[in-house]
């Protein structure tokens, strides 16, 4: 088992990064619409430090089509020493509420990564305080109203922002938004869309990273982005 690293530490820094890319991109539109320059220039400033802070992790990320691969993909990242709060995980209502009917928060991993918050108000709303006041959901699952997406981990603070302001529009333009590139976001979000989930991890070395992108592959990983 590899623990180098903090396990506190890389999601603080991974959450910080995106929360700066998320209220920075508020502002910048926010300033635009208003007409506020001075707002817009420093949502520029802030959003392009957030990219180039979270550009320096290690961001990989697989889609998984159904709850058994998920699971073990899921378990082997908390097997090699990362926490719940490290991982990332996507998924619609829908999928969360088919795969674990029945079940309580604390029967599987995975399972309770997915309940967490379920049914606690934890939508986001779509005033720009309540984006910015989203990124303190990180660690939490989100629902994101419109796109019916489930959302924890660190990232998100960036879907969450995206999802609830609007910004780009759409599971799209959410994705993108929390740093998954076009072309991929829109392969996870068909399959979000069609029952499955997407896992993912800022791999603390790129021993981790080769590590985990293998093990996505053995579990029926699809779309591995890294």
């Amino acid at each position: 088992m590899n623990n180098q690293g903090s396990g506190s530490g890389s999601v603080k820094e991974e959450a910080s990064a995106i929360g700066d890319r998320v209220v920075g991109n508020v502002k910048d539109a926010y300033g635009a619409v208003t007409g506020n320059e001075s707002v817009e220039r420093e949502g520029e400033m802030q959003a392009a430090q957030g990219n180039q802070r979270q550009s320096q992790n290690r961001m990989l990320t697989g889609l998984f089509r159904d709850r058994e691969s998920t699971e073990k993909a899921y378990q082997g990242l908390r097997d090699r020493g990362y926490s719940d709060n490290d991982i990332n995980l996507m998924m619609s209502d829908k999928t969360r509420d088919t795969w674990f009917e029945g079940e309580s928060q604390g029967d599987t991993a995975l399972g309770s990564k997915a309940l967490e918050g379920a049914g606690a108000g934890s939508a986001i709303g779509g005033t720009l305080g309540a984006i910015i006041g989203g990124i303190a959901a990180i660690g939490t699952s989100v629902l994101i109203p419109g796109l019916g997406l489930i959302v924890a981990g660190p990232i998100a603070a960036a879907l969450a922002g995206a999802g609830a302001g609007g910004l780009t529009g759409g599971l799209v333009g959410a994705l993108i938004g929390s740093g998954i590139p076009e072309e991929r976001a829109k392969l996870y979000e068909e399959g979000i869309n069609s029952g499955g989930a997407v896992v993912g991890v800022n791999a603390r070395t790129d021993e981790d990273a080769e590590y985990f992108e293998n093990h996505f592959r053995t579990n029926r990983g699809e779309h591995i982005y890294r």
